[in-house]
């Protein structure tokens, strides 16, 4: 068996131009490739290193609560490690993702907010105390 050399996360959107100014425009992604073509339009966002984190039920539970105060729906949370949690939820806030919860310092050693993107899917921000 081949060893994996990327992890691609895609998300499928109704709203391609404003999901596309979000993550472009609003958080800073670097643009990697994009298309425009008949059959659909397309765009690569550069993240840097990619992890692919799995938890059971009561992890998930866990981080929700701390993250968001309650158990909140969705299996599937985009988590990205910035340099400035404060400063990058603050920016997106203004920029109008809902928030779900202010930044904290987890017990783990990190700075950590969560916040909603524009088509609804769970971003958390983090960063190393």
């Amino acid at each position: 068996m081949s060893t994996a050399q990327e992890l691609r996360m895609v998300i499928t959107v109704d709203d391609f131009d404003r999901v596309v100014r979000f993550y472009r425009d609003t958080l800073g992604l670097s643009v990697d490739s994009e298309w425009d073509r008949d059959d659909g339009r397309g765009i690569l966002f550069d993240v840097g290193k990619a992890t692919l984190e799995v938890f059971d039920r009561a992890q998930k539970e866990s981080n929700d609560i701390l993250e968001a105060g309650q158990v909140v729906e969705g299996d599937v949370r985009m988590a990205l490690k910035v340099n400035d949690v404060d400063s990058s939820f603050h920016h997106l806030v203004v920029a109008g993702a809902p928030l779900m919860s202010h930044p904290l310092n987890a017990p783990w050693g990190q700075r950590i907010a969560r916040l909603q993107t524009p088509h609804g899917m769970q971003l958390t921000l983090f960063s190393d105390l």
